[in-house]
């Protein structure tokens, strides 16, 4: 697979939005991705990002598919005892399953195992999420299953981190994990479609976060995007960006939103409290979902 492109650019390096001013910016890795945190005010403490550094280590811990995770070995052994970690995760899984009409299913997984052995993915491999069962502290896969939560980790990521540096004094803080939360200040992002390029700016504005998911930004060997339908739909868009309150829910519903209808991802966004949602249809036009709160 080609590396993933980034769709969300923080601008000159960081930006606020109205304010011609640098941060102070770390970088490292997460969950495989290029990982950022930019600080209006300085730099953070070392011992501070010691700090981020082991709580990205202990997200990959559970969620990684690529090393020795509790999520690989769940999948290994179709049975384990959730964490605390893994059990929020799939709660909020199962919320963006049951409001997406099951379009976010991270029963993908034998799909994605499929392509990367250079086969086609095959919609009977797959056994729904709705199939996962819990018996008293422990999780069961039903025959055949398999679980990925790529279209949410890096959400809980950001989230995590975010978390971790929220009240240490730091002022206006931007968390960017592959998903990004903005901590008392507003930044400006550019928004990018791997096919049709630069479409504009947007404003995250503090306490709000912001995921973008584009089928195009990850490709198999076969030419094949990395979002897969788990009934065999093709991708609907192009890219499509979601704010939300959290970054793990703007992320999953971003993945679940690329196979959706227009109007089936209105109704989403409302039952979700999301918004806005940015829209970039195959021909690379632009449009805009206002959000509305949650009943």
């Amino acid at each position: 697979m080609i590396g993933r492109r980034r769709v969300l650019t923080i601008i000159a390096g960081g930006i606020l939005a109205g304010r011609g001013v640098r941060a102070a910016e770390w970088r490292g890795r997460a969950l495989g991705a290029e990982a950022r945190i930019l600080i209006r005010g300085g730099a953070a403490p070392d011992d501070l990002l010691a700090a981020v550094r082991a709580e990205i280590e202990r997200i990959e811990a559970v969620f990684s598919l690529y090393r020795d995770s509790e999520l690989s070995r769940l999948n290994r052994d179709r049975r384990g005892a959730p964490s605390p970690e893994m059990r929020a995760a799939l709660s909020l899984a199962r919320r963006v399953h049951v409001a997406t009409g099951g379009a976010f299913d991270p029963g993908v997984q034998p799909l994605w195992r499929q392509l990367a052995e250079g086969g086609g993915p095959d919609p009977r491999a797959l056994v729904p999420f709705a199939g996962l069962r819990q018996q008293g502290t422990e999780l069961r896969l039903a025959p055949g299953q398999a679980l990925t939560l790529n279209g949410i980790a890096q959400g809980i990521a950001t989230d995590r981190v975010a978390t971790l540096l929220a009240g240490r004094g730091l002022g206006q803080v931007l968390v960017d994990m592959g998903e990004a939360r903005a901590l008392e200040g507003d930044f400006a992002l550019e928004l990018a479609d791997p096919a049709a390029g630069t479409l504009g700016r947007i404003t995250l504005r503090a306490g709000r976060a912001v995921a973008t998911s584009s089928p195009g930004a990850l490709l198999f060997p076969s030419g094949q995007g990395h979002i897969l339908g788990p009934r065999g739909q093709p991708p609907l868009w192009s890219t499509v960006s979601v704010e939300a309150a959290s970054a793990a829910l703007a992320d999953a519903a971003s993945t679940g939103f690329v196979l959706m209808q227009r109007e089936a991802i209105r109704q989403a966004a409302r039952r979700l409290g999301l918004g806005p949602v940015r829209l970039v249809d195959p021909e690379g036009g632009l449009s805009t979902l206002d959000g509305q709160p949650a009943a």
